[in-house]
């Protein structure tokens, strides 16, 4: 029996549990399968542990390495991409100093006023901007996106299309793929370099952690207590959108200050519509691609009221 195409799963962290094989046995997947880790970036053919974990025929698609091959024989890509990240990199920070600011001030409206009218609509007020922000936000990464895109066309320049060519041979036999995590943002850029998000469309997909964060609709950084202070989750830019309505969140228990209920109201309120779901060792959604999710194992999700519960289909 040919394997669904459009099946999809999201894992938490893998090295203290791996489940990989047991999802792909829930999913029927027994054939050959891609091996995505090019956000071990270096590590990348490190993948003799996975191999064995999965016990199938796997092939690692080198998408890092590849990469490295393109910066090489294109310097003038390799150069446009550099000032691509430049500019995001200026984006991303403006975008985090307003967005301090804002969240602080929330934080400080719960802290001085009592609960009720008109604390309450200030609060709100600030949500919406909050939303407003980030949407901004996304809408500038976009643009700066579509420019490079259209200005380089680098899916029509031939060390790029070189390594499509192959990556569609290599898949041609592979019934699944599996993308690991590692550096979102590396990752995220390797796939896009190589169009990968329509090779995914057409197999099984079962991505972890980093992997799980960029196949989202929007990848959003998190961690509550980073080294230089009080942080806040914050929206990086577009995913490639294979699994609409979640936000991803792998090793929530270390990242995130899942005991404090405004923190996690916070994070819960600022990005419904979707839902928030802490992803840690042993988690795991499966469903289909763009359509839902069917079947839930140890996931816990977010609550708008404060609260961390388990959370169902």
């Amino acid at each position: 029996m040919r394997a669904d195409p459009a099946a999809l799963a999201f894992l938490g962290p893998q090295r203290l549990r791996p489940r990989v094989r047991e999802t792909a046995d829930a999913l029927g997947l027994d054939g050959p399968v891609a091996l995505i880790t090019a956000g071990w970036q270096e590590r990348e053919p490190e993948d003799e542990e996975l191999r064995a974990h999965l016990g199938a025929d796997a092939r690692n698609l080198s998408l890092y390495h590849r990469s490295l091959e393109v910066f090489r024989d294109d310097p003038e890509l390799s150069s446009a991409l550099h000032e691509r990240q430049a500019r995001l990199r200026d984006l991303q920070r403006l975008y985090q100093v307003r967005l301090r600011h804002v969240l602080d001030g929330i934080r400080e409206l719960r802290d001085r006023f009592p609960a009720g009218d008109p604390r309450d609509t200030a609060i709100g007020d600030a949500f919406d901007s909050v939303q407003r922000l980030d949407r901004t936000h996304l809408r500038r990464v976009r643009q700066v996106n579509q420019e490079f895109d259209a200005t380089w066309k680098p899916r029509t320049r031939p060390a790029v299309r070189a390594h499509r060519r192959e990556l569609k041979r290599e898949l041609g036999d592979r019934t699944w793929i599996a993308v690991a995590g590692g550096h979102v943002v590396v990752l995220l850029n390797r796939l896009r370099l190589f169009d990968v998000a329509g090779l995914l469309e057409t197999r099984p997909v079962i991505a972890w952690s980093g992997g799980a964060m960029v196949l989202s609709d929007r990848v959003v950084l998190f961690h509550d207590h980073p080294p230089q202070g009080r942080g806040y989750a914050e929206v990086l830019e577009e995913g490639l959108g294979l699994a609409p309505g979640v936000v991803p969140l792998p090793h929530a228990r270390h990242r995130l200050d899942l005991s404090d209920p405004e923190r996690v109201a916070l994070l819960a309120r600022r990005f419904l519509p979707a839902r928030c779901l802490a992803m840690d060792e042993g988690a795991g959604i499966l469903g289909r691609k763009e359509s839902g999710w069917f079947r839930f194992d140890a996931i816990r999700e977010l609550d708008e009221d404060g609260e961390v519960r388990e959370s169902e289909p």
